[in-house]
Formats: structure tokens, sequence, C-alpha cells
């Protein structure tokens, strides 16, 4: 009879994290061709098809990659902020940074900011908000930017102070800089996208201008590339915690031997 407690399951750490980052990489590759082939350069007539492959839309195949990757990414920061606690060690940052990226996640599926963002622009068309309605017509963007983007900002700078210090591999801490670069580019394209097209922030019109194409060929690439960008961010993000989830479990030999 086999003894359970002698069972050694290895985990070949780097062979799993490079799988990990180079699959989530090839699929966001693959759903930015499939918009600009199949939905942008109509290789089928067939609406359905083209709106599923549409990265724009935000309600098909890109949505719930982005969704569920986000999801993941949290599932696994939880894991870690489990092993950390059982470890006796400070968790309390990985439970914040797991619920927040949960949450992302239900909010990419349930697309919650644009639809209060459309909520706000309607208080702020109305003139009946108040002060609040007052401050939604001082937004050049998004009117959700003014409550989100505070909210979300201020949660990633508590994020990567604690990711900073918590992270001992420097590649971890290059990865988190290019997650926190990715992502802060697409809040920018974000903003931008906001704007009226006659606002001198509003590059968008310029590029439009000056190679003479259409605002929607503009608007469309652009929101795929912040789209591409947020799901990249993620990406680095969940290998981030993959790693460290490896570095937490590593001193838990008698169970899982970890090897590089």
């Amino acid at each position: 009879m086999t003894n359970d407690s002698n069972i050694m399951m290895e985990i070949p750490e780097q062979k799993i994290i490079r799988m990990l980052l180079l699959s989530a990489i090839a699929v966001e590759i693959i759903l930015v061709l499939l918009d600009a082939f199949v939905n942008y350069g109509k290789f089928t007539d067939i609406g359905a098809i083209r709106r599923m492959c549409n990265i724009a839309r935000e309600d098909g195949m890109a949505t719930w990659f982005a969704s569920t990757q986000t999801l993941l990414a949290g599932l696994t920061a939880l894991m870690v902020y489990i092993f950390s606690k059982h470890l006796g060690k400070p968790a309390i940052g990985w439970l914040v940074t797991a619920l927040f990226f949960m949450y992302m996640a239900f909010d990419d599926g349930a697309q919650i900011h644009e639809r209060v963002g459309t909520a706000f622009e309607v208080i702020a068309k109305r003139g009946d908000g108040g002060m609040l309605g007052t401050l939604l017509n001082i937004s050049p963007s998004y009117p959700w930017q003014l409550v989100f983007v505070p909210v979300f900002g201020a949660i990633g700078l508590y994020m990567t102070y604690f990711l900073w210090k918590e992270l001992s591999l420097s590649s971890s801490r290059v990865l988190m800089f290019l997650a926190l670069a990715s992502m802060g580019f697409a809040v920018g394209l974000d903003f931008i996208e906001g704007l009226d097209k006659e606002h001198p922030w509003n590059i968008y019109t310029f590029i439009r201008d000056y190679f003479e194409t259409r605002s929607y060929t503009v608007w469309h690439f652009a929101k795929v590339l912040e789209e591409f960008l947020e799901m990249l961010s993620i990406s680095f993000f969940w290998v981030v915690f993959t790693k460290h989830l490896f570095h937490v479990l590593k001193p838990q030999g008698c169970a899982i031997k970890i090897r590089p």
C-alpha cells in the first residue's frame, strides 16, 4: 500500500511561468488579428461573427477572455493570501489585491463602469444632479472617470507600494512595472476617447486629419489598442502573482517540490 505522505508532486516553475505568459500574449494577439481581419476587414458578411470578434464592442470573445483572466489573477492573489496567512506572513495587502482584481473581473463582465458612466451622463445633461451634476460637467472626458479613477488610483497606489515591498525577485518587479505602464497607457487612451472631437487634447482628430482617414478607423483601432494593453497588463500581473505563489509554496516542500 502506498503511503500518501511520501507522494511528491514536482512543479516546473519556470516552464509554467513561461507558458502562462506566452500563451496569454498569444491569445491577445490572436484576438487583435481576428478583430482586424474578421471584423474590420469584413472577412465575413455575417454580422454576428464580426460582432463576436469586435474588441471595441466589449461584449465578444475579447471581453470574455479579459474578465476570465482578471478573475484568475485575482484568485491567484487570493491563494497567495491564504498561504501567506497560514505561514504567519503579512497578508492583508494580498487580500486587498485579490478582492480588487476579482471586482475588476466582475466589472469587465457586467460593464459596470460603462453603465454607471451612462447614468452619470444622464444626470449631467439633465442638470438636476446638484453638486454631482456640476462636478460631472467639469470633466472634459467621460464623467465616470471623476468617480472611478480616483478610487481605482488610490487602490492602485496602495497595491504598487505593497507589491514593490513584497516582491523579492527583480524579474517580478520588472513585470509589475510593465503591467503598470501598460495599464496607465490604456487609461490615457480611454481619457482621450471620451474627449470631444474638437477638444485640443484629442489626438485622434489630429491623426484622422493627418492621415486623411475616417474617424471610425482611428477610434476603433485606438480602442483595440486600449483593450489589448489592458489585457496585457493583467497578463503581467497574473504572472507576477503566480511567481510569488511559487515563492511562497517553496518552503512547503513536504507536499510540493518546485523546481526551476
